[in-house]
């Protein structure tokens, strides 16, 4: 495959896009590419000033573009739900946002941050915003997770980490959730014969502050990739009309083979029913599924 840029990106006009953690990393390019192409972009992000800044910075470089902040924490359900509340459109829901390898915390619900964080919060946004994606054709869901997914592993005796919790193994653990959850996605929209694309994306080695190296900060830019290069697996997913549900991309939009536990769909049944479970949302539309 010819190596694809977000030059390659078709018109998005008419499409409005939600990207989670847009404010920074590689939420930022990928907001900033949807909305140069057309699409009406929503910055979602925990910080207002954060957002506003990242709303700013994208009408400098696209005037006129169709971009907004919208507050959203996703270590706090109740930030979900107001968030999802207050939409009503939705196409491309880009579940980007992430933290990793941070001291054992919890988020004010209570669950073990990274897990609560990347994979319950956007679950719970995901099903919240369910009924307005199914409603658009051709909508779509991509969510962003990782190759450090095959060193996680999923116990559900010990899903908040009370006992051995390790920085990598919890950051690899949401990561894995993330992707069991994509496939589940698509898998349960298949059988309920909904047109909605589900994927995953794996950004790379990127420079962004989701690893924090103290006074090396400044090293990442030279040894590992831009973020507008870490935002092109999720472009291609949300964009390219090649793509097919429950496909996962990688660098440079390159198609990858998650992990064997990735692909358990027995684990994945299961992850759904107990994220639901602790999250209170049902993803009405599969619930005789």
């Amino acid at each position: 495959m010819t190596t694809w840029t977000p030059a390659s990106m078709p018109d998005q006009t008419g499409k409005t896009a939600i990207v989670t953690g847009a404010n920074s990393g590689i939420g930022l390019p990928t907001a900033l590419e949807l909305a140069r192409h057309g699409a009406h972009v929503v910055v979602a992000a925990r910080d207002p000033e954060k957002g506003g800044e990242a709303v700013a910075r994208i009408l400098r470089e696209v005037p006129g573009a169709q971009v907004e902040y919208g507050r959203l924490d996703l270590a706090d359900l109740d930030s979900v739900r107001r968030f999802a509340e207050g939409v009503d459109k939705v196409d491309l829901l880009i579940n980007n946002a992430g933290i990793g390898m941070v001291p054992r915390r919890e988020t004010k619900d209570g669950f073990e941050l990274q897990f609560g964080t990347n994979h319950l919060g956007h679950f719970a946004l995901t099903g919240l915003l369910l009924p307005l994606l199914v409603a658009r054709p051709g909508a779509r869901v991509v969510t962003v997770s990782s190759d450090a997914h095959s060193v996680g592993r999923i116990d559900f005796d010990n899903l908040d980490l009370e006992r051995g919790y390790g920085r990598m193994s919890a950051y690899g653990r949401s990561k894995l959730a993330n992707l069991l959850f994509t496939l589940e996605l698509q898998r349960r929209a298949t059988k309920a014969g909904i047109d909605l694309k589900s994927m995953a994306t794996h950004p790379g080695m990127t420079a962004t502050r989701i690893v924090k190296l103290g006074p090396f900060q400044p090293l990442l830019g030279v040894f590992l990739q831009s973020a507008e290069a870490g935002a092109v697996p999720s472009l291609y997913a949300a964009t390219s009309p090649d793509v097919r549900g429950g496909e996962y991309f990688g660098p440079k939009a390159k198609l990858l083979e998650p992990s064997q536990a990735a692909r358990s769909e027995t684990t994945a049944a299961r992850l759904w029913d107990v994220s639901s479970e602790l999250t209170g949302v049902r993803f009405e539309k599969f619930a005789n599924l």
